[in-house]
C-alpha cells in the first residue's frame, strides 16, 4: 500500500497540481494585495471616499457588510482578467504545428471503365485500354 501511495504522489501530474495549487494561493496573495492596497483606496477616492470595507447596513441585531462583498467582487474580476491574460499571452506563444503536405497521389481513375488504377499503368488491367 505504502508503494502505491509513493507511485501515486510521485506521478507527473500530481506533482503538477500540487505546484499549482502552491504558486495559485501565492498568486492570489498577491492579488489581493494589488485590489485591497491599490485599487480599491483608488476607487474609493474616484467614488467621494468611500471605503468599500466599511460599507454595512443593520437588520436588527444583524450586521450586513456588503463592502466586504463588493469587495470580494472586484477580486474576483482582477484575478480573472489576469488569468485570462496568462492564458491568452500563453496561448499567442504557442506555435501551431503547419498542416502536413498533402501526399503525392499513388493512385488514378481510368478514363474508359472509371476504375482506380496506379499512377504509373500504361495500361488499364480491368478493361485493357491503353492510357
Amino acid at each position: 500500500m505504502l508503494k502505491e501511495f509513493k507511485e501515486f504522489v510521485m506521478r507527473g501530474n500530481v506533482l503538477d497540481l500540487a505546484v499549482a495549487v502552491i504558486i495559485g494561493g501565492a498568486f492570489g496573495k498577491i492579488i489581493a494585495s494589488l485590489v485591497a492596497d491599490i485599487l480599491m483606496p483608488l476607487i474609493g477616492l474616484v467614488m467621494g471616499g468611500v471605503d468599500f470595507s466599511a460599507l454595512t447596513f443593520a437588520v436588527g441585531d444583524a450586521v450586513v457588510a456588503y463592502g466586504a462583498f463588493i469587495q470580494a467582487i472586484v477580486d474576483f474580476l482582477v484575478i480573472a482578467f489576469v488569468i485570462f491574460m496568462i492564458v491568452k499571452s500563453a496561448n499567442k506563444t504557442k506555435k501551431e504545428e503547419p498542416a502536413p503536405a498533402p501526399a503525392e497521389p499513388t493512385t488514378k481513375e481510368c478514363p474508359f471503365c472509371f476504375t482506380e488504377i496506379s499512377i504509373r499503368a500504361n495500361r488499364c488491367p480491368n478493361c485493357t485500354s491503353e492510357l
